[in-house]
């Protein structure tokens, strides 16, 4: 599959987009850094040009990550990161106390004011080791600031040459509408996934009419729809998806069955449940690209590997009819 336009904007990203949070630690029980560095450079290597990263993800540990392994080959990738989740001032909403990852005691706080962004985005360009970020987003709404004034300072630094493009995250119609009203957004990262439909309702359908690209995460929920996530699974300490509601014992034993319904089509193909999924995502009318994460060089091959086919209408609907029951129980649920 080609890259693929962002927005309207002049960066092109990889239909498939290395997700970088993983790799951070944080939340997810830790990391091995040398295999963390030969995924993203496995990534690189089988056609996924882009690596979508956050300042937040392991405290700046994920973003230092990405620029050891892009040294060398900076021109063949596109860098994408957010800003807007502080863990080192005591200005912004929403205090969520954490643990960074050397076990201390933190609290991250939304952020979106002009003076935040314009001292973290030079923070950002020193850990990747670029002179400019692809794509700079806003990672969170800030409840304590007003959207303008967070777009308006992403835009200024679009002006002044340190980012080629900017974003949001986790907008929904009313914070996206007022913040395209203000700059030129290049895309919109929201969560989705065959399980977590939500935007195709409303998110979705906006981004679409104003030409905004969409990037989305967790397509694969956190690896439980790669089939891999059994009921007896364990998680390491630290790792969210313990009590994450998705990874009940039941819910896992139902995503299990829904892809074993689906064998047949994995069969046909010669693929894996993940490709599958993956694949399935990004053909979905009005996704610009998925975000999806590998913990190493041979995931992160694997994960390309969804690039060299494309399912069937037929194949796409059955695959979605077939999720359909379980991903409406998980929303009136929610």
């Amino acid at each position: 599959m080609q890259n693929r336009q962002l927005g309207k904007s002049s960066v092109r990203v990889s239909p498939i987009i290395f997700g970088a949070w993983a790799i951070g630690g944080w939340m997810w029980g830790g990391n091995e850094e040398s295999e963390s560095l030969d995924a993203i450079r496995s990534a690189i290597d089988h056609g996924i040009n882009t690596i979508d990263t956050a300042a937040i993800y392991g405290m700046g540990y994920s973003e230092e990550l990405v620029g050891k392994a892009i040294r060398g080959r900076r021109d063949k990738v596109v860098i994408a990161t957010k800003c807007g989740m502080r863990w080192n001032t005591e200005q912004g909403s929403e205090p969520w106390p954490q643990k960074d990852n050397d076990g201390n005691d933190v609290t991250i706080r939304k952020n979106g004011k002009a003076e935040s962004i314009a001292y973290e985005v030079e923070q950002s360009l020193k850990r990747l080791g670029v002179d400019v970020i692809d794509l700079y987003q806003i990672h969170w709404p800030d409840k304590s600031t007003p959207t303008e004034e967070t777009i308006g300072a992403l835009d200024k630094l679009r002006q002044q040459g340190k980012v080629k493009a900017i974003g949001t995250s986790n907008y929904d119609v009313e914070w996206l509408s007022r913040a395209s009203k203000t700059a030129g957004i290049a895309s919109n990262q929201p969560p989705y996934s065959i399980l977590r439909r939500g935007i195709e309702s409303d998110v979705l359908p906006f981004c679409r009419e104003h030409h905004i690209g969409t990037i989305c995460y967790s397509p694969m929920e956190r690896g439980l729809l790669t089939g891999k996530v059994g009921p007896d699974r364990k998680f390491a300490p630290g790792d969210h998806r313990e009590k994450h509601p998705y990874f009940t014992v039941e819910n896992r034993k139902k995503v299990i069955a829904a892809l074993e319904k689906l064998k047949p089509i994995t069969e046909k193909h010669k693929i894996s449940y993940a490709q599958m999924i993956i694949n399935w995502t990004i053909q979905q009318p009005g996704i610009t690209a998925a975000i999806v994460g590998a913990r190493n060089a041979e995931q992160a091959e694997q994960n390309a590997k969804a690039l060299t086919f494309e399912l069937s209408e037929a194949e796409l609907k059955e695959i979605r009819d077939t999720f359909t029951p379980l991903a409406d129980a998980l929303a009136v649920k929610k």
